[in-house]
């Protein structure tokens, strides 16, 4: 056989067994028995071993998995992957419903409602109709490269006849079955079992073996065509549809529901069926069903207005009530913890629960010894209803508030309902403080998790946010430790390395400034660019800042004048942690766009609308959703509507999307 008769047959059996598998894994039906589907596949495996060339990745060969890989990618998303608000009950979803209607100025709206899966989500780019990758949700902004093994899930379709470039998101799950076959399996070899099938699914997706993955039989659900708009569909429960004729699997479950009230009526009919599906569900989502919507409805600061999503009230359950313990964390915060006879709730083991203060404890009339009434709010964070009185039998006894820290044995501090301990020596608060530094969402330093901390302060490696920078000086210690070797060293050195190149919001969230969270963190360093800057700020200095309070100032400001602090921070800059603003949107007063209010319209070909918004508002313009008197510019592409009539009819400046690139230029942006 010719390389040119091999690459036609590679060809031929590729369709042939992307049909087959679709058949079976999308329709649940198939016009081949299992003899001739191994028949073909094996004679593509050969090929593709004689003609190495020959085999792509995403061959029907690799969906049982390919080489064990060494480590993930990190990729950023094009859009941002956001989470959705909640709603726990009918008048929350009133409320909801009267605020979009409100922005919209209508008498009824029309959502699609859909199936919450409780599993992992995932983002596939396709190009010229075929799979490029498949990319983890992570924080939003940036998440890992797991084609490998999304890949050997075979519903999902490698090969699609759409050819312009195209995002689907949606979820990763395992069904309830295969969580059942693969606990046995576990059992059987010794291993722990997972704790329920998001567990299963999360683990299998992250696990550097493809073919690991491709043994626990996840399947997945699509239910979001990002850039529906660009591709010609403006009605969302029109894009599944399509989704369906390419050939992914979306979730029938789905329905058209004309206002709030069939909204809700949805809601009750699924509480009830919940259970008889076979896969795990958390909740419901309901997004308006109209695309061309979604731009006058916005977001918010962390999630769509056009889309919610409704959590079942939680399963309850009742255990007993062993102990109350303090634990102290970064600020010096107190936290009492309910201790409990372990109880499984929401497809989990819970042994812990937190019990917020001590007015939480007494208004709850909560007594050690107790049976108590156990559920897992928005079903992830187990929370401690009431006591069960009737089931008293004369052994409980009152909790009381110790006066002093249980660590450092400081005295407690309360302030309003909160107990502080005020000591920043406290071996806790120290710990706590790292765990933070090290996390995602502050210096994200893989492989320094909170046991990890916890092990080497005990160790005694450990001491402060600095010493993390020089942990490489204890490695040969530390690979002496169980679990440690040359190899998971050598990985968590790069992963310090590589956290020094980090933005300055993310060091100036994970130093753990009191009232600084990730938002202000951002808002400050885009504002003053670098970390040394803070040092000669004063409290007017920051509260001139939008939505910037005269609390959080006065805590930045007092934190840099903590002489500790700047010796801490200079130990970062021995080490050449990066102290400078690394983004991109700096303002520009020089800008076209610069103060300006500015409506997009139409469909954009070469930025989407997100790109473009986050583009305006980086050179410092404002974007809005409608156009009104006080709109200074109008960006119209093609399928312009009542926003381009109502500009011309204003007077309001209209440019096209090349003319706006061309001022862009100007600014190099």
């Amino acid at each position: 056989m010719t390389f040119e008769e091999a690459s036609k047959r590679v060809k031929e059996l590729t369709e042939l067994l992307e049909r087959y598998n679709y058949e079976y894994y999308v329709l649940n039906q198939s016009s081949i028995d299992d003899a001739e589907f191994d028949r073909l596949m094996g004679e593509l495996k050969m090929l593709e071993l004689e003609y190495p060339a020959l085999q792509s990745k995403n061959s029907p060969t690799q969906r049982v998995g390919g080489e064990v890989q060494s480590e993930f990618k990190k990729i950023p998303h094009k859009r941002l992957m956001l989470s959705l608000g909640n709603v726990f009950n009918d008048d929350e979803m009133r409320d909801f419903d009267r605020r979009l209607r409100d922005i919209l100025h209508v008498d009824q709206i029309r959502y699609v409602g859909e199936m919450k899966i409780d599993g992992l989500g995932m983002s596939l780019i396709y190009e010229n109709g075929e799979l490029q990758y498949a990319v983890t949700r992570g924080d939003g902004n940036m998440g890992e490269d797991v084609t490998s093994n999304v890949i050997t899930i075979r519903s999902i379709p490698a090969h699609v006849k759409e050819m312009r470039p195209f995002e689907v998101r949606g979820e990763v799950y395992m069904p309830k079955a295969s969580l059942e076959s693969v606990n046995i399996q576990r059992s059987l070899n010794g291993e722990p079992e997972f704790a329920n099938c998001r567990n299963a699914a999360a683990g299998s997706i992250r696990t550097l073996d493809p073919k690991v993955a491709a043994s626990r039989k996840l399947e997945a659900y699509w239910y979001y065509l990002v850039n529906s708009r660009e591709l010609g569909e403006h009605i969302h429960s029109n894009s599944l549809d399509y989704l369906d004729e390419l050939g992914f699997r979306t979730n029938h479950e789905r329905r058209v529901l004309n206002g709030v009230e069939e909204v809700i009526a949805y809601m009750h009919e699924y509480a009830e069926k919940r259970d008889s599906l076979d896969y795990d569900i958390d909740g419901l989502v309901f997004k308006v069903d109209n695309l061309d919507l979604y731009d006058s409805l916005g977001y918010t600061a962390k999630e769509p207005r056009w889309a919610i999503a409704y959590k079942f009230p939680p399963k309850e359950v009742s255990t007993k009530l062993l102990d109350i313990v303090l634990t102290i964390g970064r600020t010096g915060r107190v936290t009492p913890n309910a201790i409990l006879e372990p109880v499984r709730v929401a497809g989990s083991t819970v042994q812990r629960a937190t019990l917020n203060n001590e007015d939480f404890i007494k208004e709850k009339g909560l007594m050690i010894g107790d049976i108590i009434g156990l559920h897992k709010a928005a079903d992830v964070i187990p929370e401690v209803t009431e006591p069960i009185v009737s089931r008293r039998d004369g052994t409980q006894t009152p909790w009381i508030m110790p006066e002093t820290c249980p660590v450092c044995g400081h005295a407690l501090t309360r302030v309003k309902n909160i107990h502080y301990c005020l000591n920043e020596d406290c071996d806790s608060r120290k710990i706590e403080g790292m765990i933070h530094f090290a996390s995602r969402n502050a210096m994200d330093i893989d492989g320094m998790g909170e046991s990890v901390v916890e092990e080497f302060f005990a160790e005694g490696f450990l001491h402060k946010i600095p010493d993390i920078f020089r942990i490489s000086d204890h490695a040969e210690e530390i690979k002496a430790l169980d679990g440690w070797s040359d190899k998971s060293m050598n990985s968590l050195i790069d992963a310090i390395e590589v956290s020094k190149t980090r933005s300055l919001e993310r060091l100036l969230f994970g130093l753990g400034i009191k009232e600084v969270g990730e938002k202000l963190a951002k808002t400050l360093a885009k504002r003053f660019k670098n970390l040394d800057v803070f040092k000669d700020l004063k409290e007017e200095d920051i509260t001139v800042i939008k939505d910037v309070g005269p609390v959080a100032a006065k805590s930045v400001v007092d934190y840099f004048h903590d002489e500790k602090n700047l010796q801490a921070i200079e130990e970062l800059r021995e080490y050449h942690v990066n102290f400078d603003y690394l983004g991109t949107d700096t303002l520009d007063v020089n800008s076209y766009f610069y103060g300006k209010t500015i409506v997009l319209t139409g469909t954009l070909s070469r930025y989407s609308r997100d790109e473009m918004t986050d583009i305006l508002e980086g050179i410092g313009a404002k974007v809005s959703g409608s156009v009104s008197k006080n709109t200074d510019i109008v960006i119209a592409g093609p399928g312009a509507g009542s926003k381009l009539e109502k500009a011309q009819k204003l007077g309001v400046e209209v440019m096209d999307e090349e003319e706006a690139i061309n001022h862009l230029a100007r600014t190099g942006k």
